[in-house]
């Protein structure tokens, strides 16, 4: 029963592709006073619609690519747009005619014979090149092979893995399978091995660089079977010099652009200002620009994330030292004005003019206001060491220098004794800092 359909299916479809006129043959569009006459021997009876060895094992298809270009690499959209010639050969043996000759014919014959149904699976658009006509070869060899090429220009989707980027390497691939003939009827190969492929050795990018390639035979499996596949597996190298140029440069500079602030005096607060808060306004608009080019819903971070955050980390941490700096000369300044109001409420207190302090080894000696301050600086210490030690009341001459010694040993737990060493300290931490992270960055990225 099945035999019968087959030989019914085999001559409508004959009486299809060729039949018979007032004035010959017709071969679809053709008619027999178009083709010379060994085409004209090889069309009749020819069915398009059977693969050759219908009845036998599967049909081989050699393949070949020359990569014209790669227009583009879009890490936004995580794709790749190539021209490609696409060669595959097979064998026919309802095609073969005596002579060592082969026949070139127009690329509009294709429609008379059976080609493979080839697709690019991970392409998103594609089409057929057709200026000046439809960029397509058919030749026919009299041994009955067939070569069949293409131009094709497409958009084909590659998982990018962007944890590195700049600094990243990607593997991207372009796959060839069988739209509906499974590996019961036609087998793919490469007909060279890697040498199948030719044009990435030259291929000149823009931000790329081919590292390597390499070619595979390999299956798809779906729920309706299994079917042929090969790939082809190519390595990107991205050149890290643009963006070195570009973002790592400026905001190297932005960085030691804050760190003059160091220099400058701390009186000078809207000449640190400025600068602080400038830097903190480029760098942010920076890490704006970095991101542009790049898929704005991420999981990961990248590379330039990471350093770009640095340095804006030492930016800030500038703009932040001198808020602290300030803060500290401000409170040291008021402590210096606290002791000077307690010392002048001291010397109105025992009466104008000279202060007379009697000592045990001196008991008549006149002390001169400039050494007031020390002599009231050893009764402070010596009415501790009492209170310490023997827990009497302090004597009369040392009772406002008692309130002095509190205040300053109350304020002097959250103040800097000269605020100016933070910026001395500054000058050398900041810098050491930012060279110890910039060797483990690039350590990290370039070698792990």
């Amino acid at each position: 029963m099945l035999l019968s359909l087959l030989i019914c299916l085999n001559l409508l479809v004959a009486c299809g592709n060729c039949e018979k006129g007032t004035h010959g043959y017709h071969f679809g569009e053709w008619n027999e006073s178009q083709l010379q006459p060994t085409i004209q021997k090889l069309m009749k009876g020819y069915n398009r619609y059977l693969r050759p060895n219908f009845n036998g094992g599967p049909v081989e298809i050699g393949m070949s690519l020359d990569i014209a270009s790669i227009d583009a690499i879009s890490e936004i959209n995580m794709d790749y747009t190539a021209t490609i010639f696409l060669r595959q050969r097979w064998r026919d043996s309802r095609l073969i005619f005596p002579g060592n000759e082969s026949l070139s014919l127009d690329g509009r014959l294709v429609s008379l014979l059976w080609i493979p149904d080839t697709f690019i699976p991970d392409s998103k658009r594609s089409f057929l090149h057709d200026v000046t006509v439809d960029n397509r070869l058919i030749r026919i060899f009299s041994n009955g092979t067939v070569l069949y090429a293409l131009r094709i220009t497409a958009t084909i989707a590659c998982n990018m893995d962007l944890t590195k980027y700049p600094m990243d390497k990607q593997v991207c691939t372009l796959q060839l399978e069988s739209w509906g003939y499974n590996l019961q009827d036609v087998v793919f190969y490469w007909t060279r091995g890697n040498d199948s492929v030719k044009g990435l050795d030259t291929l000149r990018l823009a931000q790329y660089s081919v590292e390597s390639y390499y070619t595979s035979v390999s299956e798809a499996v779906y729920e309706t079977g299994r079917y042929p596949k090969l790939v082809l597996h190519f390595s990107l190298r991205r050149n890290v010099l643009f963006f070195i140029l570009e973002t790592y440069v400026p905001s190297t500079l932005l960085v030691v652009l804050s760190w003059v602030s160091f220099w400058i005096s701390q009186s000078s607060v809207p000449a640190r200002t400025c600068i602080g808060v400038t830097t903190v306004l480029t760098m942010t608009t920076l890490m704006m620009g970095a991101r542009t080019s790049l898929p704005n819903a991420n999981c990961f971070i990248k590379a330039i994330d990471v350093y770009l955050g640095i340095c804006f980390t030492f930016i800030f941490g500038a703009l932040l030292e001198y808020a602290c700096a300030h803060f500290c000369t401000m409170q040291h300044q008021t402590i210096i004005d606290v002791q000077r109001e307690l010392l002048k409420e001291f010397e109105e207190s025992n009466g104008n003019g000279s202060i007379q302090l009697v000592t045990s080894t001196t008991p008549n000696k006149v002390l001169s206001p400039e050494a007031h301050e020390e002599t009231t600086e050893q009764c402070v210490r010596s009415e501790g060491d009492e209170q310490r030690e023997k827990k009497k009341k302090p004597g009369p001459g040392c009772g406002l220098s008692s309130v002095k010694q509190v205040s300053r040993r109350a304020v002097s737990m959250m103040s800097v004794e000269n605020p100016h060493n933070i910026d001395r300290h500054s000058r050398t931490l900041f810098p050491v800092a930012f060279l110890l992270v910039n060797i483990f960055y690039w350590l990290y990225y370039l070698f792990i």
